[in-house]
Order: C-alpha cells, then sequence, then structure tokens
C-alpha cells in the first residue's frame, strides 16, 4: 500500500511519499533527498539540476492494469496507438509530485519484476540489481520533457549509470550492465511492449537519448507528440557539467 502526503507541490514544497519498499538509505547521498525507511522526502530546490515544471500526467495505475495491460495489438490498432488512446481517455494532469512517485512505483514494480531473471541472459544479475532499476527509475518520473521537446525538469537520475554507482557503489562494468538491463526495453520485443502499455500510466513513452552505455544521455517519460529533434540539442546542451556533479557525491572505498 502507497500512501501519499498531499501538500501541494511548488518548486519550493518539499515533496514527501511513502512507498511499499524502502529504498537503500544511500540515495541521501546526493542533494537534497532524504530516506527514511519506506518515506522519500525530495527539496526539489537542491535535488533538481533545472525545475520548471511541477505538473505531470499520470493515470490511475489499477485501470491500467484492468483495461491495459492484457489488451494485444492487432492489425488495425498498434500498441503505441492503444497506450496513445487510453492516456488521452484517463490520464490527468497532477501537480501532486507524490503521486507521480507513487503511480511510477508501480509502474517499475511490474517492469523489473523477479521473473526477468530468468530471460536476461545475464546469470550475474541479481534481484538486489532490479531493486536497484525499480528505485532509480522511480526517481526517474520527476524529470520531464514538454511537448516542444524542452527538457523542463532534470534530476540527477537522468544520468542514471552516474547515479546508480553514487548510491549503490558500483564499479563502471556492474553500472553498466544495470543501464543494459534498462535500455533491455528497447530490445527485446515482449519487453517493449509491456513497457510501452506500462508507461501509460505515466501520461507518455519512455525515449532515451543515448547511443550507449557511456553516453549518458539518459531517458524520460515523454508525451507522445513531443518534438525529439528539439529534445535531442537541448540534451546536447547540458549533460556534461551536471553529470560532472553526481560523480562528485561518490564516497571514496573504506581503506
Amino acid at each position: 500500500m502507497t500512501t501519499i502526503d498531499t501538500t501541494a507541490t511548488t518548486d519550493t514544497t518539499a515533496i514527501t511519499v511513502v512507498l511499499p519498499e524502502a529504498f537503500d538509505e544511500r540515495w541521501s547521498r546526493l542533494p537534497g533527498i532524504q530516506i527514511d525507511g519506506r518515506r522519500i522526502t525530495i527539496d526539489p530546490a537542491e535535488y533538481f539540476f533545472r525545475f520548471e515544471s511541477s505538473t505531470w500526467l499520470v493515470a490511475d495505475w489499477e485501470l491500467v492494469k484492468s483495461q491495459l495491460l492484457s489488451v494485444e495489438e492487432t492489425t488495425e490498432s498498434a500498441v503505441e496507438q492503444l497506450a496513445l488512446e487510453f492516456i488521452k481517455t484517463h490520464a490527468k494532469s497532477t501537480s501532486d509530485a507524490a503521486q507521480v512517485l507513487a503511480t511510477a512505483y508501480e509502474v517499475y514494480a511490474y517492469l523489473f519484476r523477479d521473473e526477468h531473471l530468468a530471460g536476461l541472459g545475464l546469470p550475474q544479475f541479481t534481484v538486489d540489481h532490479l531493486r536497484m532499476l525499480r528505485e532509480a527509475a522511480t526517481l526517474m518520473a520527476l524529470n520531464k520533457v514538454e511537448l516542444d521537446g524542452h527538457i523542463s525538469n532534470v534530476g540527477p537520475c537522468w544520468f542514471f549509470p552516474a547515479a546508480t554507482s553514487v548510491v549503490f557503489d558500483l564499479d563502471d562494468e556492474t553500472g553498466g550492465m544495470l543501464d543494459e538491463v534498462y535500455h533491455g526495453g528497447w530490445f527485446n520485443e515482449h519487453r517493449r511492449i509491456e513497457a510501452i502499455k506500462a508507461h501509460a500510466a505515466l501520461g507518455g513513452r519512455l525515449v532515451h537519448g543515448c547511443q550507449s552505455v557511456p553516453d549518458q544521455s539518459g531517458g524520460v517519460v515523454a508525451p507522445y507528440g513531443a518534438s525529439m529533434t528539439a529534445f535531442r540539442d537541448d540534451l546536447a546542451a547540458f549533460k556534461a557539467g551536471w553529470i560532472e556533479q553526481v560523480y562528485a557525491h561518490r564516497v571514496a572505498p573504506a581503506a
């Protein structure tokens, strides 16, 4: 059961949510985020590199489960069309960032569930790695791109390998492996279809800016119809300096 602090969220108001699963307390290594068991508190002024929008599009996860996940595409309706029609019918704008996080947790608990382990082809990948993916992807849901392609919200989890290496003390190889599984929603068709349907709960589709693991151009749930040309240009202009700031919070290993 997820409980949400319903206090209105603005650029300066703390975001607080209590999720079904306790997040790793090492997320507090990043500025502006505090973990207290299942309670997460985020100070937008400290956490985000860019925070220009405090509204998001979400749909009820239970409705996604009951009305979309089991629907199959046909020769008349591609899965993307099904997801778009669902969003147009059921998604609503919210200024409650806690609701976004709670919805995202359900989406990624589904997409990164334990049953996928056997099919990944990565015997070294564990249930603990799946938990890392769920946590990072949940926080990534607060990132945002507008219809014109402008990137309005950027938090440290935009730079997925950097953030996970800082929080979970991952070496480059393990961080790359984690990112590879995150990317798997594009390369494995069954998982891609699952992801298209599930991300309808977050009002769009997951898009990625990078070509490979080291590129760290990140990903975001973008609305259908968003300009990917403008998205690419905006992304290229800001990422390098912010990646360095994320890595600056790495904890040196004990001697």
